[in-house]
């Protein structure tokens, strides 16, 4: 176990190019692969790491957040000392506290970190999905004896200017930062995590403060105001599965690739368990008349038309002689009779009246939380 390092997730982002899944609730909150909450990744990543003390950086649209992640019990981060801690804007004799950009939401919860006194502070995303051994990390931030780690993956360098992207030397260490460069010189692109030694950035954070210098991002500001000052800023390569779930069709995508049982975050590994809280739900009920292919069903759900390469959340109940076909259905979602939904995401408590098409092509269709689409015969 890893005391001398804590976590801090940042979730409070509005996750705008989500569109109608983000108006209601905070984008690390929104619905994936069925029985998980994005955030599910990063809680469960901590959990399996050995890290004891996590804070949940939340800002925007956060109700759904904070109730799904409550006292961490679900992520087996419910310590006396430590645990997961919602942190939200607030009042001070200083004036308001709203955070306004990575780095800043950090520096307005310094009082926190402090009151762990870490060695160590771990900063992720909300809004990734991976599994990654923190653990694994920090000892090679040891190893290097950096100011800075940040966990970098390689891209194809078709889509490296699409990234933030580190150059290297022979050692490992980041020589420069290049944001979505038109002519990437390398295709290392930064995942969002970080592992700072706490109290050198709790010094630049305060300076910058101090002399009205902007510090508010970590891609803008903070790293490469540590590579102006010749700090010691190390890349650490990660070679498995991570996928940035930050627009629809990457979302879509990414639940498509979920569906896969082969699939390389193997989520069936009981060494490390993706941790989520469950509603308690009845037994899926699937009728003779229905037909599921290649497909995750989830507790709760009564079919009654076919069902291919999608997924269906809790609760979600799929009317007579309706047909789905690579769409995501999040929780208690009802689809009526006789409905097409093809390349579609459908958000939760949804309805789908009777006889509705919703064909997606290149764009992926999406039909936002509580919508309403289609008059149902009831009410025609």
């Amino acid at each position: 176990m890893k005391n001398d390092m804590i976590a801090m997730i940042l979730a409070g982002g509005q996750g705008s190019r989500l569109g109608d899944l983000t108006k209601t609730m905070a984008k690390p909150a929104v619905s994936f692969g069925g029985k998980y909450r994005i955030i599910d990744f990063s809680l469960s990543n901590c959990s399996n790491s050995g890290i004891d003390t996590v804070g949940v950086v939340t800002q925007y649209q956060p109700l759904e957040l904070n109730d799904h992640i409550g006292d961490g019990s679900y992520f087996d981060l419910d310590y006396k000392s430590g645990g997961v801690t919602i942190l939200q804007p607030h009042l001070s004799l200083e004036g308001e506290k709203w955070f306004k950009g990575t780095a800043h939401a950090i520096h307005q919860n310094v009082g926190f970190i402090d009151s762990h006194d870490p060695e160590y502070v771990l900063i992720l995303s909300g809004d990734h999905i991976y599994k990654m051994d923190y653990e694994k990390m920090l000892d090679y931030h040891k190893a290097k004896n950096a100011a800075l780690t940040v966990a970098v993956i390689e891209v194809p360098m078709e889509e490296a200017s699409r990234f933030g992207i580190m150059n290297v030397d022979n050692t490992e260490r980041i020589i420069e930062f290049d944001e979505k460069p038109a002519v990437p010189k390398s295709n290392l692109a930064s995942m969002g995590i970080y592992i700072f030694k706490w109290s050198l950035l709790k010094q630049y954070l305060k300076e910058a403060q101090a002399k009205d210098i902007d510090m508010s991002d970590f891609g803008k500001n903070i790293v490469p105001a540590y590579l102006n000052n010749g700090e010691h800023i190390f890349a650490y390569r990660f070679a498995g599965y991570w996928k940035d779930v930050g627009t629809i069709s990457s979302l879509w995508e990414a639940n498509m690739e979920f569906i896969n049982p082969c699939h390389e975050l193997n989520i069936r590994d009981r060494d490390w368990r993706i941790y989520s809280k469950n509603p308690i739900a009845p037994p899926q009920h699937i009728t003779k008349q229905a037909s599921v292919k290649n497909a995750l069903i989830v507790d709760g759900c009564f079919i009654n038309g076919k069902v291919a390469h999608s997924i269906l959340s809790q609760n979600v109940k799929v009317g007579e002689n309706s047909v789905i076909e690579d769409s995501v259905i999040m929780p208690n979602a009802v689809i009526g009779k006789n409905v097409i939904l093809k390349r579609a995401i459908v958000g939760e408590n949804a309805i789908i009246a009777d006889n509705v098409e919703i064909i997606g092509g290149d764009e992926i269709e999406v039909v936002g939380h509580h919508d309403v689409i289609g008059v149902s015969e009831d009410e025609g």
